[in-house]
C-alpha cells in the first residue's frame, strides 16, 4: 500500500495549511488580547488560539470525511458542520491548553464558562470566515485546473491539425521535382538507356519511400536518410556534376524515432534556392549528432546564401520559403515543446547552415 506522507503535493499541501491556520490563530490570539481584554498574557491566550483553532480543524475535517467521504461536499452543508464543530473545538481546546500549560482542570472549566460565549462567537466568527476564504481558493483552484485542462485540450488539437497537415505533405509530392525527373527520364529512355534505368530506379524508391510514411506518425532517422537518399540520388541524376551530397548518420542514433519529413522540405530549400541558381552548383551535407542533452539535425549547403539569417520571432514574409520555415518551427514547438529550435543562418564563407534541435526528454516522452 502507498504511503500517502510519500507525496509531495500532499505534503505541500499539509505545509500550507498549517502554515495558514496558524496564522489564523495568532491573529484570534491578537484579538482576544487586545480586542477583547480577556485578562491572560498573549503567550498563554496564544497557546489557548492555538489549540482551539487546531482541534476545531481537526472535528471540521473529520467530520467531512464522515459525512462525504471522498465526494465534494456541498457548501451550505460544510459551512453547517464547520460551525455545528465550533463549541466543541473551543471546549476541546481549551482542556487541551490548559493541559499543556499544566492549569488544573478546576480552573480550566472555570475559563470554559466565564468565556464560553465570547470565545463561541469568535470561533463561529473564524471558522465562518475561515471557509469561505478556503472555498473559494478550492473554486479557483477548479477555475486553474478547468483552464489547464482546456489548454492542454486546444494544444492537443492544435497538434492533431500539424499532424494532419504533415501527412498531407507527406502525401505530396512536389510537381516540379517530379515533373523535371518524369521529363530528364523521357529524354534519357533514348539517349542513356542505363542512366534512365538507374533514375527510374531511384524514382521508384523514392516514391515507395514516400507513400510508406504519408500515413506514419513518426519515423526513425534511418528512414528518414534514406528517403534523402533517394531524393537526392534523383536531382543528382539531373544535376550531374553540380551536385554532390553527403549524409552522416552515426549507426547509434539509426533507430531514434522523430517526426518525419523534418528533413527533406530543408534539403529541397538548400538545392531550390541555394544550389541550382548557382552556375556551378555545389554540396549538400546532411547530419545527426548528439550536442548535450539535444538530438541537433542540420542541412548545410554551398550555395548562394540568404540576403539575411531567418529569425522565427519576426512575422513570415508572403514568400513559400519564408512561411515555410515559420511553419516548420511552430511544428517544432508544437510537437517537442518551446525548447525544440530552429535557425537558418549564413555560413562564414558561403552557403547556408539550417539547424533543428530537439530535447532529448521530448523524444523520449514521445517515443513512449
Amino acid at each position: 500500500m502507498k504511503n500517502p506522507f510519500a507525496d509531495p503535493v500532499l505534503i505541500k499541501e499539509l505545509a500550507v495549511g498549517f502554515v495558514r491556520l496558524t496564522a489564523i490563530n495568532s491573529l484570534v490570539s491578537l484579538l482576544v488580547t487586545y480586542v477583547m481584554h480577556i485578562n491572560f498574557p498573549l503567550w498563554i491566550n496564544w497557546v489557548f488560539s492555538m489549540c482551539i483553532g487546531f482541534s476545531t480543524a481537526t472535528f471540521a475535517r473529520t467530520a467531512r470525511h464522515l459525512i462525504w467521504q471522498r465526494r465534494k461536499p456541498h457548501p451550505l452543508g460544510f459551512t453547517a458542520v464547520c460551525l455545528a464543530v465550533a463549541p466543541l473545538g473551543v471546549i476541546t481546546g481549551t482542556l487541551l491548553g490548559a493541559a499543556l500549560l499544566r492549569y488544573d482542570m478546576d480552573l480550566a472549566w472555570f475559563i470554559n464558562w466565564q468565556y464560553a460565549k465570547p470565545l463561541v462567537i469568535l470561533t463561529i466568527v473564524v471558522s465562518a470566515i475561515a471557509t469561505w476564504f478556503f472555498w473559494n481558493r478550492l473554486k479557483l483552484l477548479e477555475l486553474q485546473a478547468a483552464a489547464e485542462a482546456e489548454k492542454a485540450k486546444t494544444a492537443a488539437i492544435e497538434k492533431q491539425a500539424l499532424q494532419t497537415q504533415l501527412q498531407m505533405l507527406q502525401a505530396q509530392i512536389e510537381p516540379h521535382m517530379l515533373f523535371n525527373t518524369l521529363a530528364n527520364l523521357q529524354g534519357l529512355i533514348t539517349l542513356d538507356p542505363e542512366r534512365a534505368q538507374h533514375m527510374l530506379s531511384q524514382l521508384i524508391h523514392f516514391l515507395r519511400a514516400t507513400l510508406s510514411n504519408a500515413r506514419a506518425a513518426s519515423t526513425t532517422l534511418q528512414a528518414e536518410f534514406d528517403l534523402l537518399a533517394a531524393y537526392l540520388e534523383l536531382l543528382k541524376i539531373r544535376m550531374g556534376r553540380r551536385l554532390t551530397y553527403q549524409l552522416d548518420l552515426p549507426a547509434s542514433l539509426s533507430q531514434q524515432t522523430i517526426a518525419p519529413m523534418l528533413l527533406q522540405p530543408l534539403v529541397e530549400n538548400a538545392i531550390k534556392h541555394g544550389l541550382e541558381p548557382k552556375v556551378e552548383g555545389g554540396e549538400v551535407r546532411v547530419s545527426a549528432t548528439l550536442q548535450a542533452e539535444y538530438l541537433e539535425l542540420s542541412v548545410t549547403d554551398s550555395g548562394l546564401g540568404l540576403s539575411e539569417d531567418f529569425n522565427s520571432s519576426r512575422p513570415a514574409a508572403t514568400s513559400g520559403f519564408q512561411l515555410g520555415n515559420q511553419n516548420l518551427s511552430a511544428r517544432l514547438v508544437a510537437l517537442y515543446g518551446d525548447l525544440a529550435t530552429f535557425s537558418l543562418k549564413n555560413q562564414a564563407e558561403h552557403g547556408c547552415c539550417a539547424t533543428i534541435r530537439i530535447p532529448l526528454a521530448a523524444l523520449k516522452l514521445d517515443s513512449i
